[in-house]
């Protein structure tokens, strides 16, 4: 006789490979909410889903089961159930697919009176009291699929952020733009001041950089012709972790010709209180238990009238390097030899400002040094026409008025280039192929980010963005 594991039987052997559903607990629980007690509708059902709770009462049994849509009673019984015996003893957690008629009970509550069953998955790994609940965030984040479960509210913040980025492409589309798709794999880093993560392609024998932005990419599409494009999907950036900062993350890209950052703002504020309406039914929502007012118009105000406030004196990029060196080493602020006014002032602001913004602000006309794809300012020397939103002291959104000028976009990379060769790792490459298309022409254009995991996490009164990202980047377990 043959020892061969192949040769012993399996206990997936009773596993079928499919289980023909009929409906979902919440959409049977919604077509019968009004069945009185103790009634029965002649309507039978095939359900599906893990048993999360089951007693027995002499020779009757009831559990729950628990689908992606609700939940629902089970009603079994010795007399009307088959493998009775077997049911009662079933595992919590275990996949069973059941078949019924749709009655109440004489206490009212709905059920499905089995008749049929079978498992359709075994829970190897017991679930126990995580059902009451898992609460460390290493588990919860580390074994999303047992958080799911265990925590039901964690279930609604991914139904909301699948709606919330539903409405932003209905959106977007009843304004006319298109969806498209761009590289994730870039032979040069840029569309953003990030560190890249860095592959390399055997075949072609050379090094590859995954995203750190679609923005050049989506502009070459605005060269060819198409006016109005938008992306939704993940870029990547070598940087820490923190309650608002994963290494991978999904951004909402979006390029319209003939804009400008004035456009910009507008359709930001639009969307965002459209999506909080639909979302949250109202454009004052509260989070983190403060009141928090998306109703636009938001407010607009410059980063130099900002950081002014906030220290009590006037405060601009022309003022020099020495005194604006001097306010940033009053704060603590590292001040580096190579950085010029411009990156001193937005240090400052990122250091005493940007996080006492509550409600929505468009903080205006930023320093062209930190700003390498943004157009002049057409009225403000030294500064561009580009903005971000900030909203709970946090930035949500960033748009320019896009630099259309390739002698100057050339300009602006190769002092990107020399900022890296002096060991800045989130300076950009030069992209010749991005020149190139500069010269075929690219109209006056508007472009817009927003981050929609910060995003979600907004309107679904999150403070963690590991909170709204199904898996999170993690150290593995056996090097914590």
């Amino acid at each position: 006789m043959s020892n061969s594991i192949n040769d012993r039987p399996s206990e997936s052997s009773e596993i079928p490979y499919s289980f023909a559903r009929t409906a979902g607990a919440g959409e049977i629980r919604r077509s019968f909410a009004n069945l009185g007690p103790g009634e029965s509708t002649g309507v039978v059902h095939s359900v599906a889903g893990r048993i999360m709770l089951l007693r027995r009462q002499g020779k009757i049994a009831f559990a729950e089961l628990r689908d992606s849509s609700g939940h629902i009673q089970l009603f079994a019984g010795a007399d009307i159930t088959e493998n009775f015996d077997r049911f009662v003893d079933l595992s919590l957690g275990t996949w069973i697919g059941a078949t019924g008629e749709v009655i109440t009970t004489r206490r009212g509550e709905l059920s499905l009176k089995v008749q049929k069953w079978v498992v359709l998955a075994h829970a190897e790994r017991g679930f126990g009291d995580k059902w009451h609940g898992v609460t460390d965030p290493d588990t919860r984040y580390r074994q999303r699929y047992v958080d799911l479960w265990a925590n039901p509210e964690v279930r609604e913040i991914f139904v909301q952020r699948s709606k919330i980025i539903s409405e932003i492409r209905h959106y977007l589309e009843e304004k006319g733009f298109m969806e498209v798709e761009t590289p994730l794999l870039h032979s040069v880093a840029g569309g953003a001041l990030a560190k890249p993560f860095t592959t390399h392609h055997n075949a072609l024998d050379m090094d590859l950089f995954l995203r750190i932005a679609p923005e050049l990419y989506l502009k070459r599409l605005v060269v060819g012709g198409f006016e109005k494009v938008f992306e939704i999907g993940r870029v990547f950036r070598n940087e820490g972790i923190s309650p608002r900062h994963n290494p991978e993350f999904t951004m909402l890209e979006l390029y319209q010709a003939y804009a400008d950052y004035h456009v910009m703002m507008e359709l930001t504020e639009e969307l965002v209180s459209h999506l909080a309406q639909v979302i949250c039914g109202s454009t004052v929502i509260s989070y983190q238990g403060r009141e928090l007012d998306l109703t636009p118009p938001w407010k607009r105000l410059t980063m130099e009238e900002i950081v002014s406030e906030q220290l009590g004196r006037q405060v601009s990029v022309s003022m020099g390097l020495p005194e604006l060196s001097a306010i940033a080493i009053e704060h603590e602020i590292f001040v580096s030899p190579s950085w010029g006014p411009g990156k001193v002032l937005l240090e400052i602001y990122e250091k005493i400002a940007e996080h006492t913004i509550w409600d929505p602000v468009f903080v205006c006309d930023y320093p062209q040094e930190v700003s390498p794809l943004s157009r002049d300012h057409r009225s403000k020397p030294g500064m561009v026409e580009r903005f971000e939103v900030i909203i709970a002291g946090r930035e949500l959104a960033n748009a320019f008025s896009e630099l259309t000028d390739p002698a100057e976009q050339r300009r602006r990379f190769l002092h990107q280039v020399a900022q890296h060769r002096d060991g800045d790792e989130e300076a950009m490459g030069m992209d010749e192929d991005y020149l190139r298309a500069l010269e075929y022409g690219l109209p006056a254009t508007g472009g817009l980010g927003i981050g929609i995991d910060r995003l979600v996490m907004l309107l679904t009164d999150q403070s963690q963005i590991r909170e709204v990202v199904a898996f999170p980047t993690m150290r593995p377990e056996q090097d914590r």
